[in-house]
C-alpha cells in the first residue's frame, strides 16, 4: 500500500471513525440513562430527547405532582391551604429541585423556599396559563426556573394559585452524568484511535525505515553478510528492495574482486613457477655452450633447439597471460570471416601433425560434414582453440603409442568438432571444473605437466564468444573426448 494511501486511510479514520463512535457511545448512553430516569423519577416514555432537553424532562418530572395538586384544586381546595399537607408535598418536591408556592389574591401564603424574591416577583399572574396543560412555563431571570402554575377559586370565591417552581440549577444528575461520560469516552475514542494510527504509521513506516539505517550502519562498517527483510507495497517497501538489492551487488561486487585477487595471485604463482622450469633450462643450456660443454656441432645444434623449445614455451604461457587480462576486460580481438570448413581444417591437421609427428604421436582426421559448409568465425582464436585443446592432449598423454583423433560432424544448425586422445583421461570427480580458470587436475606443484591452469578457461571464453558451446567426457587412463560446436553460417534472403 502506497504512503499516499495510508495517509488518506489515517485522514478518513482520525476524522470519520471517531464521529461514528461517538454518536453510538452518545445513544447508547442515552439509552442507559433513559431506564434510569424512568426508573428513579417515575417518567414513562422518555427519549433521547427529552434527556438532552433540560426544560422537558424537568417539566415531565414533576408531572405526577402537578396532576396532584390539580385534582385536590378541584376536589378539596381548602386542603392545598392546609400547612401540614403544603409542607408534606414541599418535601417530596425538594428531591426534584423544586418547592411549592402558594399565592392569594395577589398574596404569597406559602413560600418552600427562602431567598427567592426575585423568583416570587417572576411568578405569572392569576389566569394567564393554560389549566389543562403541565408543560411550565420558564423564566430567564437571575435564578433559571421552570414555573408550573395551578389556578383556581376558593371556597369563598378567592382566586388562588399554586405553583411548582423547579430550580434549573438542579437538573438531573443522570444527565450531568451522561455528558461526563459522554465527554470522557469521547476523549477515549480519540486516544485508542490516535495510538492505533501511531502504531499502524510507526509499523509501516519507521520500523523500515530503523532496519535501513542499521543495514547503513552495517554497510558503513564492512559488514555485507546480512539481509534486509522486505515487507510491504509502499515507497519504502520498494526503498527497502533496492537498498537490499544494492547490498547484494555490493557483496558480489567485494566477493568478486576478492575471488580475482585470488584467482590472480594464483596466476602469478603458476607463471612464476611455470616459467621457472624452461629458464633454468634455458640457462643450463646456454652455460653448456658458454663452458664448452657442447664441444661438437651435434650437441651445439641440440642445445640450441632446446633453448629454442624453450623460449617458445615461455613465449606461449606469456601469450596466455596476455589473453588472460583481455578476457578479464572482455577486449578479446576477434576478427571474424567466413571460413570453408573443410579446407579450414584441412591446414589445421597439417600442421599439427607435423608437430605430433615429431612427438611419436598419431593423428587421424576424418571429416563427415559437406565440403561446402561455412561458418563465421575469427580463424586465428579458432587455431587457439583447437592447438589448446591438442596440447593438453600432448602434455597429458602417457602412453607410449599416443593418438589424437579429430572428427568433424554435421549437427544440424552446428558443425561439432571433437578432438580424441587416449592420454591419462581425468576423474569424473574433476570432469565437471576442467574449464573454470586455474582449475588444474594435478595438484602437485613439481609436476612435470606445467601449465598455468588458464588454457582451457581461455578455450571456453572463445568458443561462447562465437556462439557455440563446448563439453567433454573422460575416462581415467583411456582418454578424453573434448567437443565443441560453432554455429553454421546461413544466407538470408529477402523474399
Amino acid at each position: 500500500m502506497k504512503i499516499k494511501t495510508k495517509l488518506i486511510i489515517s485522514f478518513c479514520i482520525i476524522i470519520f471513525f471517531p464521529l461514528l463512535l461517538a454518536g453510538m457511545v452518545t445513544i447508547a448512553f442515552c439509552n442507559f440513562q433513559v431506564q434510569v430516569i424512568e426508573q428513579t423519577y417515575g417518567i414513562r416514555n422518555a427519549d433521547a430527547y427529552s434527556i438532552m432537553n433540560s426544560v422537558q424532562i424537568l417539566s415531565r418530572y414533576t408531572a405526577n405532582d402537578f396532576e396532584e395538586i390539580k385534582r385536590m384544586a378541584q376536589s378539596n381546595p381548602a386542603l392545598l391551604t392546609g400547612e401540614a399537607y403544603l409542607n408534606e408535598k414541599n418535601e417530596e418536591l425538594k428531591q426534584k429541585s423544586s418547592y411549592l408556592v402558594v399565592r392569594k389574591d395577589n398574596e404569597i401564603v406559602y413560600n418552600g423556599a427562602e431567598n427567592n424574591e426575585a423568583v416570587l416577583q417572576a411568578l405569572p399572574e392569576y389566569g394567564t396559563t393554560d389549566p389543562d396543560t403541565g408543560t411550565g412555563i420558564y423564566t430567564d431571570s437571575d435564578a433559571q426556573i421552570l414555573v408550573k402554575q395551578i389556578d383556581y377559586v376558593s371556597e369563598v370565591g378567592e382566586q388562588e394559585s399554586v405553583f411548582i417552581v423547579t430550580s434549573m440549577d438542579g437538573s438531573v444528575p443522570e444527565i450531568k452524568t451522561m455528558v461526563v461520560q459522554v465527554i470522557m469516552a469521547i476523549f477515549l475514542i480519540l486516544l485508542v484511535t490516535g495510538l492505533m494510527m501511531i502504531v499502524w504509521i510507526y509499523r509501516s513506516m519507521i520500523t523500515p525505515l530503523k532496519k535501513l539505517q542499521a543495514a547503513a550502519e552495517n554497510i558503513k562498517e564492512g559488514n555485507l553478510d546480512f539481509e534486509i527483510e522486505v515487507g510491504g507495497e509502499d515507497e519504502i517497501g520498494e526503498l527497502c528492495v533496492t537498498f537490499e538489492e544494492m547490498r547484494q551487488r555490493l557483496k558480489d561486487n567485494t566477493e568478486e574482486k576478492l575471488n580475482n585477487e585470488r584467482e590472480n595471485k594464483a596466476l602469478i604463482s603458476n607463471i612464476a613457477h611455470d616459467l621457472k622450469t624452461p629458464i633454468t633450462a634455458v640457462k643450463g643450456y646456454a652455460e653448456g655452450i658458454i663452458d664448452g660443454v657442447a664441444n661438437t656441432p651435434e650437441k651445439v645444434d641440440k642445445y640450441v633447439r632446446t633453448i629454442y623449445n624453450k623460449a617458445n614455451e615461455m613465449d606461449t604461457l606469456i601469450n596466455e597471460l596476455t589473453l588472460y587480462s583481455k578476457i578479464d576486460t572482455n577486449r578479446i580481438p576477434y576478427n571474424f570471416a567466413k571460413i570453408n570448413v573443410a579446407e579450414y581444417f584441412n591446414d589445421c591437421v597439417e600442421e599439427i601433425g607435423l608437430d605430433l609427428e615429431s612427438k611419436g604421436i598419431g593423428l587421424s582426421y576424418y571429416n563427415y560434414a559437406s565440403p561446402d559448409i561455412v561458418i563465421i568465425a575469427d580463424p586465428e582464436q579458432l587455431r587457439r582453440v583447437v592447438n589448446n585443446i591438442i596440447g593438453n592432449s600432448v602434455k597429458y598423454m602417457n602412453k607410449q603409442q599416443g593418438f589424437i583423433q579429430i572428427r568433424i560432424k554435421d549437427v544440424g544448425d552446428f558443425i561439432q568438432v571433437e578432438l580424441e586422445d587416449n592420454g591419462r583421461g581425468i576423474a569424473q570427480k574433476d570432469l565437471p571444473y576442467i574449464f573454470d580458470r586455474f582449475y588444474r587436475t594435478d595438484a602437485s606443484r613439481n609436476s612435470a605437466t606445467g601449465g598455468s591452469g588458464i588454457g582451457l578457461s581461455i578455450v571456453k571464453k572463445i568458443v561462447e564468444d562465437h556462439g557455440g558451446k563446448i563439453w567433454a567426457t573422460s575416462k581415467e587412463d583411456a582418454g578424453t573426448i573434448m567437443y565443441f560446436v560453432i554455429r553454421k553460417y546461413q544466407e538470408v534472403t529477402n523474399e
